[in-house]
Protein backbone atom coordinates (compact mmCIF):
# COMPACT_ATOMS: atom_id res chain seq x y z
CA UNK A 1 0.00 0.00 0.00
CA UNK A 2 1.20 3.67 -0.69
CA UNK A 3 1.17 6.27 1.81
CA UNK A 4 0.00 9.55 1.55
CA UNK A 5 2.51 12.16 1.65
CA UNK A 6 1.70 15.79 3.31
CA UNK A 7 2.86 18.88 1.39
CA UNK A 8 5.08 20.08 3.74
CA UNK A 9 4.90 23.38 2.69
CA UNK A 10 1.60 25.18 3.01
CA UNK A 11 2.45 27.73 0.27
CA UNK A 12 -0.08 29.51 -2.56
CA UNK A 13 1.03 28.81 -5.99
CA UNK A 14 2.14 31.91 -8.10
CA UNK A 15 -0.59 34.29 -9.43
CA UNK A 16 -0.32 33.74 -13.60
CA UNK A 17 -0.08 37.14 -15.33
CA UNK A 18 -0.88 35.64 -18.79
CA UNK A 19 -3.91 37.71 -19.33
CA UNK A 20 -2.78 41.05 -17.53
CA UNK A 21 -1.55 42.39 -20.53
CA UNK A 22 -4.88 42.10 -21.84
CA UNK A 23 -6.31 43.86 -19.18
CA UNK A 24 -4.09 46.79 -19.94
CA UNK A 25 -5.03 46.85 -23.20
CA UNK A 26 -9.01 46.76 -22.10
CA UNK A 27 -8.58 49.08 -19.47
CA UNK A 28 -6.10 51.85 -22.25
CA UNK A 29 -8.55 51.18 -24.83
CA UNK A 30 -11.89 52.52 -22.41
CA UNK A 31 -10.28 55.07 -21.60
CA UNK A 32 -9.51 56.21 -24.74
CA UNK A 33 -13.06 55.78 -26.43
CA UNK A 34 -14.81 57.33 -22.86
CA UNK A 35 -12.14 60.85 -22.70
CA UNK A 36 -13.51 63.87 -24.48
CA UNK A 37 -10.80 66.47 -24.89
CA UNK A 38 -12.08 70.05 -24.43
CA UNK A 39 -12.00 71.80 -27.68
CA UNK A 40 -11.76 75.02 -26.07
CA UNK A 41 -9.85 76.86 -22.75
CA UNK A 42 -12.48 79.06 -21.28
CA UNK A 43 -10.90 82.57 -20.86
CA UNK A 44 -13.73 84.07 -19.76
CA UNK A 45 -16.86 83.61 -16.92
CA UNK A 46 -19.19 81.73 -18.20
CA UNK A 47 -22.54 81.85 -16.22
CA UNK A 48 -25.63 81.36 -18.49
CA UNK A 49 -28.50 82.64 -17.83
CA UNK A 50 -31.54 80.10 -17.18
CA UNK A 51 -34.16 79.80 -19.59
CA UNK A 52 -37.34 77.75 -20.22
CA UNK A 53 -37.96 77.09 -23.99
CA UNK A 54 -35.15 75.38 -24.68
CA UNK A 55 -34.11 72.99 -27.52
CA UNK A 56 -30.69 71.22 -27.88
CA UNK A 57 -28.71 71.20 -31.17
CA UNK A 58 -28.15 67.90 -33.16
CA UNK A 59 -24.50 68.43 -34.81
CA UNK A 60 -21.79 70.26 -32.35
CA UNK A 61 -19.69 70.19 -35.38
CA UNK A 62 -21.68 72.86 -37.17
CA UNK A 63 -21.51 75.18 -34.61
CA UNK A 64 -19.29 77.79 -34.09
CA UNK A 65 -18.63 79.42 -30.70
CA UNK A 66 -18.08 82.97 -29.51
CA UNK A 67 -17.58 83.48 -25.99
CA UNK A 68 -18.52 86.78 -23.91
CA UNK A 69 -18.28 88.09 -20.56
CA UNK A 70 -15.57 89.28 -17.86
CA UNK A 71 -12.03 88.02 -18.19
CA UNK A 72 -11.92 85.24 -14.95
CA UNK A 73 -9.82 85.70 -12.18
CA UNK A 74 -6.27 84.88 -14.10
CA UNK A 75 -6.56 86.72 -16.92
CA UNK A 76 -8.43 90.33 -15.26
CA UNK A 77 -4.49 91.17 -14.04
CA UNK A 78 -4.14 91.83 -17.82
CA UNK A 79 -7.11 92.23 -19.54
CA UNK A 80 -9.18 94.32 -16.58
CA UNK A 81 -12.70 93.77 -15.53
CA UNK A 82 -14.54 94.89 -17.98
CA UNK A 83 -16.59 92.34 -20.27
CA UNK A 84 -15.03 90.67 -23.73
CA UNK A 85 -15.20 88.35 -26.16
CA UNK A 86 -13.33 84.95 -26.47
CA UNK A 87 -12.69 83.60 -30.31
CA UNK A 88 -11.09 80.33 -29.72
CA UNK A 89 -8.17 80.58 -27.48
CA UNK A 90 -7.92 84.47 -27.70
CA UNK A 91 -9.35 87.50 -26.63
CA UNK A 92 -10.96 89.45 -29.66
CA UNK A 93 -12.38 92.95 -30.63
CA UNK A 94 -15.55 93.61 -32.23
CA UNK A 95 -14.21 94.11 -34.84
CA UNK A 96 -12.58 90.28 -35.18
CA UNK A 97 -15.74 88.79 -35.37
CA UNK A 98 -16.67 89.29 -39.07
CA UNK A 99 -12.71 87.32 -39.74
CA UNK A 100 -13.38 84.62 -36.84
CA UNK A 101 -16.46 83.75 -39.54
CA UNK A 102 -15.27 83.71 -42.65
CA UNK A 103 -11.88 81.64 -40.79
CA UNK A 104 -14.69 78.87 -39.43
CA UNK A 105 -16.30 78.69 -43.31
CA UNK A 106 -13.07 78.13 -44.94
CA UNK A 107 -12.25 75.25 -42.30
CA UNK A 108 -15.42 73.24 -43.58
CA UNK A 109 -16.73 71.63 -46.03
CA UNK A 110 -18.51 73.85 -49.08
CA UNK A 111 -21.27 71.73 -48.94
CA UNK A 112 -22.02 72.18 -44.70
CA UNK A 113 -21.86 76.38 -44.91
CA UNK A 114 -25.50 76.97 -45.16
CA UNK A 115 -25.59 74.58 -41.86
CA UNK A 116 -23.24 76.70 -39.76
CA UNK A 117 -24.84 77.94 -36.64
CA UNK A 118 -23.04 80.79 -34.60
CA UNK A 119 -24.02 79.86 -30.44
CA UNK A 120 -23.10 82.98 -28.11
CA UNK A 121 -22.83 81.77 -24.70
CA UNK A 122 -22.98 85.45 -23.36
CA UNK A 123 -22.10 85.82 -19.42
CA UNK A 124 -25.44 86.85 -17.52
CA UNK A 125 -23.91 90.00 -16.24
CA UNK A 126 -22.77 90.88 -19.79
CA UNK A 127 -23.94 94.42 -21.01
CA UNK A 128 -26.71 93.87 -23.56
CA UNK A 129 -24.18 96.55 -25.74
CA UNK A 130 -21.87 94.19 -26.58
CA UNK A 131 -24.25 91.58 -27.34
CA UNK A 132 -26.25 94.26 -30.08
CA UNK A 133 -22.22 94.88 -31.37
CA UNK A 134 -21.24 91.22 -31.88
CA UNK A 135 -24.68 90.90 -33.82
CA UNK A 136 -24.22 93.61 -36.02
CA UNK A 137 -20.51 91.75 -37.18
CA UNK A 138 -22.63 88.64 -37.69
CA UNK A 139 -24.78 90.32 -40.22
CA UNK A 140 -21.88 92.00 -41.84
CA UNK A 141 -20.87 88.42 -42.41
CA UNK A 142 -23.93 86.88 -43.55
CA UNK A 143 -23.74 85.06 -40.33
CA UNK A 144 -27.57 84.94 -39.88
CA UNK A 145 -28.48 81.88 -37.64
CA UNK A 146 -27.68 82.40 -34.29
CA UNK A 147 -28.00 79.97 -30.86
CA UNK A 148 -28.05 81.63 -27.43
CA UNK A 149 -26.78 79.08 -24.99
CA UNK A 150 -28.47 78.81 -21.83
CA UNK A 151 -29.13 76.18 -18.72
CA UNK A 152 -32.40 74.90 -19.06
CA UNK A 153 -34.22 76.38 -16.08
CA UNK A 154 -37.08 78.76 -14.30
CA UNK A 155 -36.47 82.32 -16.32
CA UNK A 156 -37.51 84.14 -13.30
CA UNK A 157 -33.82 82.77 -11.44
CA UNK A 158 -31.98 85.52 -13.97
CA UNK A 159 -33.70 88.26 -11.73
Amino acid sequence: MSKFKKKKGGELPAVNTASLPDIVFMLLFFFMVATVMRQNTLMVQNKLPFADQVEKLDKKDLIMYIYAGKPSQRYQAQFGSEARIQLNDKFANVSEVQQFIFQEREAKREELVPYLTTALKVDGETNMGLVSDIKQELRKAEALKINYTVIPGDATKNL
